[in-house]
């Protein structure tokens, strides 16, 4: 029997060669091939997708438009999100605070859904810190209606 290898080549920026994946892309950058994968594949019936932090080194603009992405692939499969940006949390349907908590030599993770009041504030914690000013908390409200 005969073995075919193969190589994928990407060039991550413009004007840079292609270069073998295995030995240039960081682990962000593997997150987003794998987003632009799924989105060019267009077969997602059904299933659940899961993007840990493919948002890492990332904000602004290309932020928002990850976050476009990311909602089209949640019309067609299960998609779960680990995020620390704004642009992304705002567009779940269902968002939910991961926190930790260290006691001695152990870490406790815990889990909450938020309620709407709960996500503006955490949206607004998102962009501005523990305590948001009051235009950060409207700027939330209006990020989360427009999502």
């Amino acid at each position: 029997s005969r073995v075919l290898r193969g190589r994928f080549m990407v060039s991550t920026n413009i004007g840079q060669p292609m270069l073998d994946l295995s030995r240039t892309a960081s682990g962000g950058e593997l997150s987003r091939i794998m987003l632009a994968l799924k989105i060019h594949q267009r077969s997602l019936s059904g299933g659940t997708m899961v993007f840990d932090e493919i948002d890492s080194g990332i904000g602004g603009e290309t932020a928002f438009q990850l976050s476009k992405r990311l909602k089209e692939i949640s019309e067609h499969a299960q998609t779960i999100v680990v995020t620390h940006l704004h642009q992304v949390a705002a567009r779940a349907d269902n968002h939910y605070l991961v926190t930790k908590a260290v006691t001695g030599n152990t870490t406790l993770a815990g889990i909450m859904m938020l309620d709407e009041r709960q996500r503006v504030m955490e949206i607004a914690r998102m962009m501005g810190g523990s305590n948001p000013s009051p235009k950060v908390i409207e700027h939330a409200r209006e990020l989360l209606a427009g999502a």
